[in-house]
């Protein structure tokens, strides 16, 4: 049996995936990761602070936050992995997540849409934790992720084929698009084969006490849950994001307080009535003007991205058009689209049938069926 570190957030989903693991034989070291906004207390189960041989425990934070990195969630990753007889260690990873909390706020700032999530796997779960795995020996990072990875036994040299989670409706594997194909093959996703239900079963069953914790919908280091307050705070103290609400000729329809309220595809919380339903459909990250629009206006036959990430052995060349299924958002439905490689780490999207909801920032991600072939960031 191998090695694995388990990131643990505390959540049903890593704590299944920790007692699957555990079930199998392996030998499971399960990390929780603190992104460092910070408060008084100290993240302990005891209210102490543990000593550990390999990293230190970090300060947690005091408002107790129901998302995946608050102090009451390190006591509950904690409780699992005493119950199941594995150790434990919170790394602090503050300096990592200063990166993304600082990719939000720009994105943000310049009337994009970022993705967080994305970012996070790639630079830290499947990335800075690789790192910790090999100062520890572990030949495996594993995560709760409802993803599934595919091996060839006939061509073992073959990348494993990173696919969708068998619950649809839980599956993640579009924030998994941008990670380093070379880790596909030392990376562990227990609880892909599981459908949502059968995992809070299975967790209930073992005396799991997060059997029934809800699942964290907020941005964990969002602690308002309100995420342009948030970037307005860390905003440079100079950036004044307020425009004005224009149609799509220009004629100014109303005044907003900045562009961080806003993506595209947005209908509620616009703060203007109007007798039909509006959309955001652009924003200008110049003039810091909102373009509002019908639905219709909203739509799009194709996109160009770039920072394309490819998780195949049979990269696409230059020129090479791949047909397949395009994912804009992790909350949409994929699409048939017409996907052409271009130069400088780019490709092009040619919709089908119109799309809403395009917005840059945000990741597309192209898949051959239920395999993720890869992607890139929406320009």
């Amino acid at each position: 049996m191998a090695r694995i570190v388990l990131a643990m957030s505390g959540g049903v989903d890593s704590s299944v995936a920790a007692h699957l693991l555990v079930k199998q034989g392996h030998d499971v070291i399960g990390v929780f990761m603190r992104h460092g906004e910070k408060a008084a207390e100290a993240c302990s189960v005891d209210g102490t602070l543990s000593k550990s041989p390999v990293l230190p425990i970090l300060q947690g934070r005091a408002d107790h936050k129901q998302g995946c990195c608050s102090a009451s969630d390190a006591a509950d990753a904690r409780m699992v992995a005493d119950r199941l007889g594995i150790p434990f260690y919170a790394l602090n990873l503050e300096d990592e997540f200063k990166k993304i909390v600082d990719y939000f706020v720009a994105e943000y700032t310049v009337g994009r849409t970022p993705n967080p999530c994305v970012q996070c796997n790639n630079w830290i779960k499947f990335g800075k934790l690789f790192h910790y795995a090999d100062s520890v020996g572990a030949e495996y990072v594993a995560t709760g992720h409802y993803a599934r990875l595919l091996f060839d036994e006939r061509h073992p040299e073959a990348l494993p084929r990173l696919i969708r989670g068998r619950d649809d409706s839980k599956d993640q594997s579009y924030v998994l698009f941008g990670i380093q194909k070379t880790f596909l093959r030392r990376m562990m996703l227990p609880i892909g084969d599981y459908e949502k239900t059968e995992i809070r079963a299975l967790a209930a069953e073992v005396g799991l006490r997060v059997a029934e914790k809800k699942d964290s919908q907020e941005i964990c280091f969002v602690t308002s849950g309100h995420h342009d307050e948030f970037v307005r705070q860390r905003q440079a103290a100079n950036i004044n994001t307020a425009g004005n609400f224009v149609d799509r000729h220009g004629k100014i329809l109303g005044r907003h307080q900045g562009i961080e309220r806003f993506t595209i595809g947005q209908r509620k919380g616009l703060g203007i009535a109007f007798g039909e339903p509006i959309f955001v459909t652009r924003i200008d990250p110049v003039s810091y003007d909102v373009v509002l629009g019908s639905r219709e206006e909203l739509g799009r036959t194709e996109l160009t991205a770039n920072r394309t990430n490819w998780l195949i052995d049979d990269v696409p060349q230059v020129g090479e058009s791949i047909a397949g299924l395009a994912q804009i958002r992790y909350n949409t439905a994929p699409t048939s689209a017409l996907v052409t490689v271009l130069p400088d780490s780019r490709l092009r999207v040619e919709f089908h049938e119109p799309v809403t909801g395009v917005a840059p920032g945000q990741a597309v991600v192209v898949y051959d069926g239920l395999q993720v072939l890869g992607g890139g960031w929406i320009e």
